[in-house]
């Protein structure tokens, strides 16, 4: 098999009280990160917040800052974005967030459009989609995302509990909080806005660090069997990342040329999602090495299980 990155002998293992910090910072962030979004206090998109979103392309020409400028006087909120892979030229995405009520998201969408018309008389706007979501919807879709993140980490504790042991399942669920917090953390800092894909992207990312990190469990039950007699675990854990680091290298890569793909030319729409998924994949590699293996060497030192 072609191997980029050749045998290794590298001590992961005792590398694990700096990961332990680096991981605890992110944590915290994501925390905080939940708790914002939890409270509609961090930057949500309409799916979340409710509001307005219109798309839709001019016939000739027009400068964003000049659509930006003729739209603020009425909503200073309004984020407007130029669409530069659609399928027309002079395309725009308008969204304006935290409606009052459902009537105002209707009032809203009919006053953009009114002004669009009347400042850019002679250059007609074509609406090609209009969303409106109010409030409450916003409300209810952003508690369905938190239980749906929150059911499907419950649901990898299990697995894994039933496929390897109890604290596997403990250390590979921590691991994925990890991961999915961590890009909360980034997004949050980043001032990004969170909305429905990129729970999507939250929820694929969670996938894939769990098989990642099943890989190198694998690894290490099949090492386990020749270190029993020796009881040397942290050995058999240190090799086991070592054999499975020129594969946790090559998908990383192959799943990171795929994505950048999508990120530099998958359009406006999923540009957040792919970095999202970048930011994933990058964070999910790390944490199979540095955060779920480390917790069982850990747990496995304070408390013997597997060599008494």
């Amino acid at each position: 098999m072609f191997r980029i990155i050749p045998d290794t002998n590298i001590n992961f293992i005792g590398l694990r009280k700096i990961a332990f910090v680096i991981s605890a910072a992110l944590v915290a962030l994501g925390i905080f990160a939940f708790v914002m979004v939890a409270t509609g206090k961090a930057n949500l998109g309409i799916d979340f917040a409710g509001g307005v979103m219109l798309t839709g392309y001019f016939d000739n020409e027009v400068a964003t800052e000049d659509l930006r400028s003729a739209i603020s006087g009425t909503f200073p909120d309004a984020a407007i974005t130029r669409m530069h892979d659609f399928e027309y030229g002079n395309a725009f995405i308008i969204k304006t967030k935290r409606p009052e009520s459902e009537t105002e998201s209707k009032e809203r969408l009919a006053g953009l459009k009114s002004i669009i018309s009347e400042r850019f008389e002679g250059n007609a706007f074509t609406v090609v989609s209009e969303h409106t979501i109010g409030p409450a919807v916003g409300e209810t879709l952003r508690g369905d995302a938190q239980k749906a993140v929150l059911l499907s980490l419950i649901g990898i504790i299990i697995y894994i509990w039933v496929r390897f042991d109890f604290r596997s399942g403990i250390a590979a669920t921590i691991a994925t909080f990890h991961d999915v917090l961590a890009v909360l953390g980034i997004f949050y800092i980043l001032n990004l806005e969170f909305d429905l894909l990129l729970v999507t992207a939250l929820l694929t990312l969670a996938g894939y660090s769990l098989t990642d990190t099943v890989v190198v469990f694998d690894r290490i039950r099949e090492n386990l069997k020749k270190f029993r007699t020796k009881g040397e675990f942290t050995n058999c854990v240190n090799m086991s990342i070592n054999e499975v680091l020129s594969r946790t290298f090559n998908t990383s890569m192959t799943t990171l040329i795929v994505i950048a793909a999508l990120f530099f030319f998958g359009g406006e729409v999923i540009h957040y999602f792919a970095l999202a998924l970048m930011l994933g994949v990058i964070v999910g590699t790390y944490s199979s090495v540095f955060v779920a293996s480390p917790i069982v060497v850990e747990w496995e030192a304070r408390s013997p299980k597997r060599f008494k």
